[in-house]
């Protein structure tokens, strides 16, 4: 019903940055907390970054100071920037939104395909 499609990954020198884009299609009637999540080879997936309809962020301590979301709601998007990386944010970034469908009372927690962010020299 959703389909949600990351782009903006690749390989990129410690202290560069990113910016992630990932654009929500389909039977949308609205589009509640969007997110970003990420996934390292052999570790659990975890929670990077969210931000509500409003405007409300949250993030990982971790990237707290380095990266910022933010969204564009008319065009069912969110974005992450990403500055001064380190090799352990080398990761598969997926994008995850929660809304409503189009059609009554129906609801969507979807994710993306990932994208691959490298950090290294």
């Amino acid at each position: 019903q959703v389909q949600l499609v990351e782009s903006g990954g690749g390989l990129v020198q410690p202290g560069g940055s990113l910016r992630l884009s990932c654009a929500a299609s389909g039977r949308i009637f609205s589009i509640g907390t969007m997110g970003w999540y990420r996934q390292a080879p052999g570790k659990q997936r975890e929670l990077v970054a969210t931000i509500t309809r409003a405007g409300t962020t949250n993030y990982a301590d971790s990237v707290k100071g380095r990266f910022t979301i933010s969204r564009d709601n008319a065009k069912n998007t969110v974005y992450l920037q990403m500055n001064s990386l380190k090799p352990v944010d080398t990761a598969v970034y997926y994008c995850n939104a929660k809304g409503a469908l189009v059609g009554g009372m129906r609801f969507f927690d979807d994710w993306g395909q990932g994208t691959q962010v490298t950090v290294s020299s």
